[in-house]
């Protein structure tokens, strides 16, 4: 990872020690599985579930004159990616041997890329916040590269009490290792660009980026210095596959060697594995440095080389992207940064908003998604995929209240009716005797039931205005919240002589 100083000290990210202030510098490499159907160099299976080696080839198993063959698609999708995050695209690039020991990896050393990666140097902007004023701080994070890879397979020691099990279902599925510059300085803005950078693979459909199935993980660089000064020596803790826990890891890291430095120690440059039940981090191992891996160019794989061509071919697939869409839904649809973040979070959650919004109010739309069906979604734990609220069912509901037929307040009990039944919402509210009353005779009467029984609040309400609320409030409970609110506000006003 290259060191260099590409932002200046923020305060606020500042760590408070017995000896003064320290500053963090994080640096990430992320691990996403690549979506394809077939592994980096063989025709097995990606699929995830299967027994255990039920996906594995020869080639896989690295048996005698077995050679690898690059799959095509997964070119194509670090291609994807790196345009996604505004990178170089290295037009020539080369698969190199890393020497080292894996247990689950038959051929005794991996394919990665070195010093010749597929894509280059680019950038991802996260918002970080908000403060205590609401604002978001911006912050620009450099990608040093993004390079391929195989992934190893996965070693089992809970299977039997004297030997470790070994399956390679995992063994040769393409990962893309996405590299970033040290330009992160607090656990907040790691978190942040990890979440963004999983958005982003989502939106370019390059990775499912699924951390509870393995398909990203973040081996996090931590170190910490004196304000001003040079990077200390950082330590990598391995294979974090939760947003949270990365966020933990790195709290407890950098006390950690923050407690070492002003007790006088040194760092040991090393990796380190975290657990999430102690909250803590633990050695694992020296940190090895790239000559250690004896890189040499795969003797039995041929340069990538490709034109402008078929890159510009690849770019006119694209997707409109989380920061476009974002933009797009404040200027389209007069939403605010917030809410149109949240929207943008998940394709799929953007992809309804905009199929409930079409023609309609976008920011009753907005509040409607994001309160009423992602809050319920939220509790039952299902995905946006999975709601049994449609795009054209929401839509018809904020129809009904737009046109008068129904109150907001008789709306959300509608869409519990929907939540819990389905059904179609002007069917439900014909059926079900839920229109909204707009009769003034009607409401009427009700007005002067109320203020009839309550003489005293009456004096009250014309000597602070702001008491006929309460009034409304009992004529919509009188009429079990069918009564048009306007027409309430209007007649009661009328009644009690408020202007």
């Amino acid at each position: 990872m290259a060191l260099q100083e590409t932002r200046n000290t923020n305060p606020k990210n500042l760590i408070p020690g017995a000896t003064g202030d320290w500053e963090m510098v994080i640096g990430l490499e992320v691990h996403a599985q690549v979506a394809s159907r077939s592994k980096l160099f063989s025709g097995a299976s990606t699929a995830f579930g299967g027994e255990p080696n039920e996906n594995v080839s020869l080639v896989d198993a690295a048996m005698p004159g077995m050679l690898p063959v690059v799959n095509e698609e997964c070119i194509r999708q670090a291609i994807r990616t790196g345009l996604g995050l505004k990178a170089r695209i290295n037009k020539r690039s080369v698969f190199a041997r890393k020497n080292y020991f894996y247990p689950d990896l038959p051929q005794g050393y991996q394919i990665s890329q070195y010093d010749q990666p597929i894509v280059g140097e680019g950038t991802i902007v996260v918002e970080v916040g908000p403060d205590r004023d609401g604002r978001f701080e911006e912050v620009r994070v450099g990608i040093e590269r993004l390079h391929l890879e195989q992934d190893a397979g996965k070693s089992l020691h809970d299977q039997h009490p004297t030997m470790s099990y070994v399956d390679l279902n995992r063994s040769g599925v393409a990962l893309m290792e996405i590299v970033s510059k040290p330009d992160m300085r607090s656990a907040d803005e790691a978190k942040a660009y990890i979440s963004k950078l999983r958005t982003i693979l989502r939106y370019l459909g390059t990775s499912d980026a699924d951390m509870e199935k393995g398909n990203l993980r973040a081996d996090i660089n931590v170190s910490v210095r004196r304000p001003g000064e040079p990077f200390g020596t950082r330590c990598e803790i391995k294979n974090v596959n939760s947003i949270r826990f990365a966020g933990q890891a790195i709290e407890y890291e950098a006390r950690r060697q923050i407690g070492i430095l002003e007790d006088g120690g040194t760092i040991d440059q090393e990796t380190r594995l975290f657990d999430p039940g102690r909250g803590e981090t633990r050695s694992m191992r020296s940190k090895e440095e790239a000559h250690d891996y004896r890189y040499f160019p795969d003797p039995d794989l041929l340069p990538i080389t490709f034109d402008d061509a078929y890159v510009e071919a690849i770019a006119a697939t694209l997707p409109e992207l989380p920061d476009a869409k974002r933009a797009r839904f404040q200027a389209e649809y007069g939403l605010s940064a917030y809410d149109a973040d949240v929207l943008v979070s998940e394709r799929e959650v953007a992809n309804y908003f905009e199929a409930v919004a079409r023609g309609r109010d976008g920011k009753q739309a907005a509040n409607w998604v994001i309160n009423e069906l992602l809050g319920a979604l939220n509790r039952t734990g299902h995905a946006i995929e999975a709601t049994p609220v449609f795009a054209h069912q929401l839509g018809e509901l904020i129809d009904l209240i737009a046109d008068g037929t129904i109150s907001g307040k008789i709306a959300k009990d509608v869409f519990e009716i929907l939540l819990s039944e389905g059904g179609e919402p002007r069917r439900i509210v014909e059926e079900r005797g839920l229109k909204q009353v707009t009769d003034t005779g009607a409401i009427e009467r009700l007005v002067d039931e109320v203020v009839a029984a309550n003489p005293d609040k009456v004096e009250q309400a014309r000597a602070k205005p702001t008491m006929i609320g309460w009034f409304v409030g009992q004529v919509m409970k009188a009429s079990q919240g069918k009564a048009n609110p306007q027409a309430v506000n209007a007649l009661l006003k009328a009644r009690l002589g408020i202007e």
